[in-house]
């Protein structure tokens, strides 16, 4: 039994080498996030200006900004910020796409006209990331502020995905059958019809928090993210854009923080997506 289990998961890896590659970029990150305090070996926010913009050494391993302050300390600051705006943005998004989503398309009619037809096109109607901007820019930077924006910005992919797939499943002979037992709506939607319908819901989550990292990131570029002097991979970047060419090391570990944290999310979204396909899995033989 045990020799099977293992056969089967080293298969799946074989198969998706890429999701085992995310899975442990991931774990990395989130193993940074918990314990900051005691990986990073100094303070993100204590200033040096003696040893301002040195570059790695062993003392610093990504070297310093231009207050001085500690870079590797500062990106194990920020992986803790970027996976809290993730998780707490794709929550969020999650839950309100789920109440319009099965409203629209478990009771239809004028209900459905007025979510789908007028707040779903009036939302994605707006680029999602001018939205956030404007909505920061009117309350004021903060991560509770951050997490409220990208929600309100990403909830319709969501709801979409809901109503569509609520509509689809509303119609099958299981759903039937439990209406004409009297069961209640409520009962309907929670014990039938969201089972079948959160498979899809774990893929676009997955790769929803990509986009939610890379969201985060670019407010905090803009300034308009975490406030100084908490430590963001976006306000990172935006320090080094004017020491770009003199001190390269500024722009590259931050950078290379948000492309790994992306793609993990990417890759382990895309392996959730063939692992959940049941035409993949024969295909694949798992």
């Amino acid at each position: 039994m045990r020799h099977s289990i293992k056969q089967r998961l080293l298969g799946r890896i074989q198969s998706q080498p890429l999701a085992a590659v995310g899975i442990f970029f991931l774990l990395v990150f989130l193993f940074c996030a918990l314990l900051a305090p005691w990986l990073a070996p100094a303070d993100p926010a204590a200033l040096d200006l003696h040893g301002r913009l040195a570059g790695p050494t062993a003392t610093h391993w990504f070297g310093t900004d231009e207050l001085g302050r500690d870079i590797l300390s500062r990106t194990i600051y920020g992986a803790r910020i970027s996976l809290i705006v993730a998780v707490s943005v794709v929550g969020l998004s999650l839950a309100i796409g789920l109440l319009a989503g099965c409203a629209a398309g478990f009771y239809g009619g004028w209900l459905d006209t007025v979510i789908n037809v007028y707040l779903m096109n009036a939302f994605m109607a707006l680029p999602g990331i001018l939205l956030a901007i404007a909505f920061v820019a009117f309350m004021g930077p903060g991560l509770k502020n951050v997490v409220i924006a990208l929600a309100i910005t990403g909830w319709v992919g969501y709801a979409r995905l809901v109503r569509g797939q609520v509509i689809a499943v509303k119609e099958r002979e299981f759903v039937e059958a439990a209406r004409a037992l009297g069961a209640s709506d409520l009962r309907i939607i929670s014990r039938h019809i969201l089972p079948n319908i959160v498979q899809p819901l774990i893929v676009q989550a997955a790769i929803g928090m990509a986009t939610a990292v890379m969201a985060e990131a670019t407010l905090s570029f803009l300034g308009l993210g975490v406030p100084p002097p908490a430590a963001s991979w976006g306000s990172m970047l935006n320090d080094a854009r004017s020491h770009l060419f003199d001190s390269p090391h500024m722009v590259c570990f931050p950078a290379m923080a948000v492309m790994l944290c992306v793609l993990s999310f990417n890759f382990i979204g895309d392996a959730l997506r063939d692992f959940m396909d049941p035409r993949t899995r024969l295909r694949s033989g798992l």
